[in-house]
């Protein structure tokens, strides 16, 4: 590749000589040829580029091709006014377009230079302008979408970075060639100039120098000139032609010709109304030859495209149901029914609307916001949520899976409004009575006309998609810790291994393996702790896996360091009600723990876990009739133990060390369980 860079270093160089030395004629027949090639190529590759970007040197190619031919104009100029020929090639086009009339010649050439400066040249500069001004203003935004797949999971990094890259590359090229559109059209104005001196030098040399007739210094002049701008003009217009193709190409899966032929002819429909109107026009005075010809032809290219089209779908549908045969019958084709969707939302048939764009439905983008916000909650990346119908359902019926196993459902009403009273609601509304299927509150389904009103006694009021939405989210959010695999907690370690490579070295993996980090996480995530803060995680876990691979021990540490965020978790001000263990439960919990080589676990006698339990109930009892959260309080050491002891009963139940609470916060007790 270095070769092919100092090759075209030493083309430039010899381009830029063309200026000073002078070149004999048979050269300049070759440069001259070699001009039209280069331009012929630069327009047919132009047509078959799919998009824009796979052209990108074109602004530069425009620089050079624009040297080149007015390094030629300055060699021909020369050659044409010190001895009155500039070559075969010159001569050639300039006899071939003027013929017996050097006028006609020169007014078809200017003919030919106002095409291109005023029609293509002023057009593909206008377009390049616009399309660099739009392609800037819309950077942040097409940034902002990229960082929002990001987030939710829809990319990882290095697409990130490649559409990144693609949108830099954009602005890059179409400002460039906002600028490189300019040599094109300087080139066109010298093309012009060039024109007028050498006709009017050259008449003046012919007649004085050369002892010519006035009538033969035209004419030779004239020739000369005329063919001198075509070899110039005509590369000048068809690398003019391919800027505005390349300009005015949308990215694409094929070629320029493909593409218009397949659109042009896409509906035959066209083609049977174009050739009604032109055997209309047949009768209306024109010359009806042509056009009823053409009506003719028209007509039969629209049948011929409507059967070539029907012909086409029964061949699709076809091979369709071959492939579909062939799949079947396929030894493999049972590998896909063993793999397991992590999440699957299914519903009946009068709950598509919902999830159909087409028909207003939002549940789509609704689940992309679940995903964002689990993000930003939990720091978990959770994967790809399925939604899919099932006839099986009543219509109204939706069921949330986790791996393949329902873990919940619920009833929408369509045209209705969800109310739920929240504690404060004054009165009572007219509707269908259930029960709200996120957090199990009693509700209301009422209609449109009552809305207001609900809302004005104090009642929450949502609509059936925020209901599946809000359902989905708790469900997520109890089932993080299922739902968290070790390649997602590799994607973790590897997007803070960007930045904190040490950390991660130092982890992974001299002290733990990713199964490892993955039980602390889930850990945390079991008990509604978000994970996002992974460089403390990190830090703790590099801190104490020297002293312990137990994951539970390890969970605890990693709990102590963060604290400040469990602190915000659960505690809304910093005062804060909880129910304490009894000292002589805290021994007794500590004193049935059984050490083995794969950790610890409580090993309590029934009845003295049933009358912990029944005395907890009771405690917890006084919590909820006042309407206020429960949280339990306990020793570090006991506390692990307590939770699992008591996560059947109550799952829900928000059980703290001392040691996790923010010591500004404080701390109440109004409530002890004893054994």
């Amino acid at each position: 590749m270095r070769r092919y860079s100092d090759i075209i270093a030493i083309a430039i160089i010899a381009i830029i000589m063309l200026i000073v030395i002078p070149v004999p004629t048979s050269l300049v027949d070759i440069l001259i040829t070699m001009n039209i090639s280069l331009s012929l190529v630069i327009f047919l590759l132009s047509m078959y580029i799919k998009e824009p970007l796979q052209f990108s040197i074109f602004p530069t190619i425009l620089l050079i091709t624009t040297l080149f031919r007015l390094s030629l104009n300055f060699s021909t100029t020369r050659l044409i006014l010190g001895k009155g020929y500039a070559g075969k090639v010159v001569n050639a086009f300039g006899n071939f377009v003027t013929g017996s009339n050097a006028v006609v010649g020169f007014i078809m050439f200017l003919i030919l230079v106002v095409v291109q400066f005023i029609v293509i040249t002023k057009g593909s500069e206008r377009v390049a302008e616009v399309s660099a001004r739009f392609t800037l203003d819309a950077m942040p935004g097409k940034q902002m979408a990229i960082d929002a797949d990001l987030n939710s999971g829809l990319i990882n990094e290095l697409e990130a970075k490649e559409r990144r890259k693609k949108i830099q590359k954009e602005a890059d090229f179409y400002g460039a060639m906002d600028g490189a559109s300019k040599f094109v059209k300087g080139d066109a104005i010298a093309g012009v100039i060039i024109t007028l001196i050498n006709i009017t030098a050259g008449f003046a040399i012919g007649m004085l120098q050369m002892d010519l007739s006035f009538t033969e210094a035209l004419s030779k002049f004239t020739i000369l000139t005329i063919g001198d701008g075509l070899v110039s003009q005509i590369p000048a217009l068809l690398i003019s032609i391919a800027a505005g193709m390349v300009v005015t190409r949308a990215a694409s899966e094929s070629d320029l010709g493909t593409d218009i032929i397949t659109q042009l002819l896409s509906e035959p429909k066209v083609l049977y109304i174009a050739a009604g109107a032109l055997l209309v026009l047949a009768f209306t005075g024109l010359p009806p030859i042509p056009n009823i010809i053409l009506s003719f032809f028209l007509a039969f290219m629209g049948y011929s495209l409507h059967r070539t089209i029907k012909s086409t779908q029964k061949e699709e549908e076809i091979k369709a149901q071959d492939i579909e045969v062939e799949e079947i019958r396929k030894p493999e084709n049972v590998m896909t029914l063993l793999q397991v969707d992590p999440i699957e939302l299914e519903f009946g048939y009068g709950i598509i609307p919902l999830a159909d764009m087409n028909q207003g439905g939002d549940l789509l983008d609704r689940v992309v916001m679940i995903r964002r916000q689990c993000a930003l909650e939990l720091g978990l990346i959770v994967p790809v949520i399925r939604l899919r119908d099932n006839i099986q359902l009543k219509p109204n019926d939706y069921i949330i899976k986790i791996k393949g196993v329902e873990v919940a459902s619920g009833e929408l009403m369509f045209d209705n409004y969800l109310a739920m009273n929240p504690g404060t609601a004054d009165g009572e509304l007219d509707g269908i009575k259930t029960t709200e299927p996120a957090f199990g509150l009693p509700a209301v389904w009422i209609n449109e006309s009552q809305k207001e009103r609900a809302e004005m006694m104090g009642y929450t009021v949502v609509d059936p998609p925020s209901v599946i939405a809000t359902h989905l989210t708790e469900i997520i959010k109890n089932h993080a810790h299922e739902l968290l695999g070790r390649q997602d907690v590799q994607r973790l370690v590897d997007n803070i291994k960007e930045s904190y490579p040490a950390l991660v070295e130092d982890v992974l993996p001299k002290m733990l393996s990713i199964g490892d980090i993955q039980k602390v996480l889930a850990n945390l995530l079991k008990e509604g702790i978000s994970i996002r803060d992974m460089v403390t995680i990190m830090e703790t876990l590099a801190d104490y896996a020297p002293v312990t691979k137990d994951s539970d021990m390890l969970t605890e540490y990693v709990r102590q360091s963060m604290r400040r965020s469990i602190t915000r978790r659960f505690i809304t001000d910093m005062q804060v009600k909880v129910i304490t263990l009894d000292a002589i439960l805290e021994q007794t919990i500590m004193d049935s723990l059984q050490q083995t080589e794969y950790g610890s676990y409580l090993n309590m006698e029934p009845g003295a876990a049933q009358r912990i339990i029944t005395n907890l109930l009771k405690e917890l009892q006084k919590f909820t009739s006042a309407g206020e959260q429960p949280i339990v309080l306990a020793s570090p050491v006991v506390r692990l133990y307590f939770k699992r002891m008591t996560e059947q009963v109550a799952p829900g139940l928000v059980v703290l060390s001392y040691n996790e609470l923010d010591p500004s916060v404080e701390v109440q007790s109004v409530g002890v369980v004893s054994i």
